[in-house]
Formats: C-alpha cells, sequence, structure tokens
C-alpha cells in the first residue's frame, strides 16, 4: 500500500504527499555522521539517517578500502534489486520519503551515495573524477549486489546512471531518470578556475543563503520553516572536512559529459519529469525520450525538480510499474496459453 501521511510543516500544502508518520525514538544516528543531523526535524530525513552505514569498497586508484555510505535494504527479493543515486552535491538521504514506499512494496532497495558526496569517510581522498566515481559504484555493486540493477539518477544522478549504463551494461537490467541533467557540457570554464577561486566558489556552494535560493527554485510553495529544515538535510554532509576538497577536484576535472552515450544506452529506460521544473526545461525531456534507443516518459503535474522529495508516491508507483511490467507482460502471456 502506497499510502504516506506527514506532518503539514514537513509537506507543502498544494504537493502534501501521504505518508504514514512515524518518530524516531532515542535518535540512534551513526556516529560518523556530523553532530547537526541532531538539529534535522523531518521525521523522515531522521529514520533513514538511522539507517546509513559504511561498507568497505576496494577500488584500484586508492591504496585502502573506501569506507563507502549507502542505506542497505532490509529484505531480498527474487527481482532485481533497485540502486538509488542522488544529485549533484547530495546524498542518500535525498530519497527518505520514496525509499520506504518502495521497501514497503517489497522492492530490494539500495540508496547509495555517490563517490565524493554524502556520508562516506574520504579522510584520505581519493580522486573524485567521473572515472573514480564510476569505478567506485562498479566496485561497490560487484562485491554487495552482484545481480543486475534497476538504476535511478535524478538530476545529475541521471548522468551518473547513463554513464556506468553505458560502461558496465551487465550490471544494468533497466534505467530510470528523473529530470535529468545530461546535456550540460561537463563543468565548463569550472574546471580552468584557479584553484583558490574554485575553493571559494565551493564554499559558496555550502552557504544558508544558496541552500535555501536553490529550495526556491527546485519546490513551489516551500514554507520557510520545512525549506529551512529541508536545507539543512540537503547540507549535512557539506560538514566533513574533506566534502570542499572532493567538490573542487569533481570541477577541476571537468566533470560529467555524457551527451554522446546517451543513444548508447541499451537499457529500457522510465522518464520522469516534474511539469513544473525551473531549473531543467521539459524541452529536454523531450529530446531525451527521442534519443534514448528505447524509452518511456511520464511527466508528474504540479512538481518541480526533485519529484521523488515533493511527489513520493506517485514517483514510487512509476518504480514499481516500471519494474514489474516485465513480469505482468510474462504472467498475462502464460495465462493466454
Amino acid at each position: 500500500m502506497l499510502t504516506l501521511t506527514a506532518s503539514p510543516a514537513l509537506v507543502p500544502t498544494k504537493r502534501r504527499a501521504h505518508v504514514k508518520l512515524f518518530t524516531v525514538q532515542g535518535s540512534n544516528f551513526p556516529s560518523f555522521l556530523p553532530k547537526e543531523v541532531e538539529n534535522i526535524k523531518d521525521p523522515f530525513a531522521r529514520r533513514l539517517a538511522t539507517r546509513i552505514e559504511r561498507l568497505p569498497v576496494s577500488v584500484g586508484f586508492a591504496d585502502r578500502s573506501i569506507m563507502s555510505s549507502c542505506v542497505k535494504p532490509l529484505i531480498q527479493s527474487e527481482g532485481s534489486p533497485v540502486v538509488l543515486l542522488h544529485g549533484f552535491d547530495s546524498s542518500c538521504l535525498e530519497w527518505r520519503y520514496t525509499f520506504p514506499l518502495l521497501e514497503e512494496a517489497g522492492l530490494e532497495t539500495w540508496a547509495v551515495d555517490v563517490l565524493g558526496w554524502g556520508f562516506s569517510d574520504l579522510e584520505r581522498l581519493p580522486s573524485c573524477d567521473v572515472a573514480s566515481k564510476r569505478d567506485h559504484l562498479y566496485q561497490l555493486w560487484k562485491s554487495y549486489i552482484r545481480r543486475p540493477i534497476i538504476l535511478i539518477g535524478p538530476s545529475l544522478g541521471a548522468a551518473v546512471a547513463i554513464d556506468f549504463a553505458v560502461n558496465h551494461p551487465e550490471a544494468v537490467e533497466k534505467l530510470v531518470l528523473i529530470d535529468a541533467s545530461v546535456y550540460a557540457e561537463d563543468t565548463g570554464n569550472l574546471a580552468k578556475l584557479p584553484r583558490a577561486i574554485a575553493y571559494a566558489g565551493v564554499y559558496l556552494l555550502k552557504s544558508t543563503p544558496l541552500r535555501l535560493y536553490a529550495n526556491l527554485i527546485a519546490f513551489n510553495s516551500l514554507p520557510l520553516n520545512t525549506s529551512i529544515d529541508w536545507m539543512n538535510v540537503g547540507r549535512l554532509h557539506c560538514l566533513y572536512p574533506w566534502w570542499e576538497d572532493a567538490t573542487v577536484n569533481f570541477m577541476n576535472t571537468g566533470g560529467y559529459n555524457v551527451s554522446a552515450q546517451i543513444k548508447k544506452v541499451k537499457q529500457k529506460t522510465l522518464i520522469i519529469w516534474g511539469e513544473d521544473d525551473q531549473i531543467i526545461s521539459n524541452k529536454l525531456a523531450v529530446r531525451l525520450h527521442c534519443e534514448l534507443p528505447d524509452a518511456v516518459i511520464r511527466q508528474i503535474p504540479d512538481c518541480g525538480h526533485l519529484p521523488h522529495v515533493e511527489k513520493p508516491n506517485s514517483v514510487a508507483k512509476l518504480i514499481l510499474d516500471f519494474v514489474g511490467e516485465d513480469s505482468n507482460k510474462e504472467a498475462q502471456s502464460v495465462s493466454q496459453v
């Protein structure tokens, strides 16, 4: 049953999700999270934060395993696992509303932090360029999941997903791309900035005014108290001492440029788009649909750039239908025999 009820203070009135309200007793947060996690009020973010753990992932570009943050599934299913990525400079907490719905529906669901962001231990900082992010995700998959996955990427996470699916097709059964940021030509001139200026820009990136503005354009009609709390969720990972180095490294190495890879995607793909996205034009959703060899597109009305945060029920239903459509077709064909 995909039903959520949330406090009106936590979900905008115009698009209030129906989420089963729960409280986190004792606030048993992992010790490696920044202490500021205690200040977060959103019960769904708090609940998901208690489940974050670090798994050792061996990679070829670092001299020791990276203790990599993720939320592991509570259940194992016969179907393909679902792996949730996140957007630029974000974390697995982005999935605080949709993750429990997918899990409640019986999907084996992972929420994984992309290397360089989230809550992994990067005290001995490895490279955080695109190739390193890809290899890190592959080694995590190879070590712990080991089955073809449904890979889901919102915003820049869609570029991460496309890059991974093209380079490791054996690991990905299907793709789900949400308000995909896949046509930006890497980090452009940002890669040429002097390091001092790059660090100044990155410092601004985690500032409260900029994060509040980002919420303003990403969501519609968000109450101020909710916007402040969501900002605290979104910038929690920025409080690690290595965050600035990781982000500057990503910028200086060029970032993602996957536009040439889109037509190489072999996996069936679901494109989800918020009709009121003020960050990425709906025209790019149509372009993406046309360029992907095997894709369907679904738009969510009255929704901005992050549908999995604004409209978790709608996103969960679309994902569940997409994941289950092949088994439904098989069942129908069997019944007709």
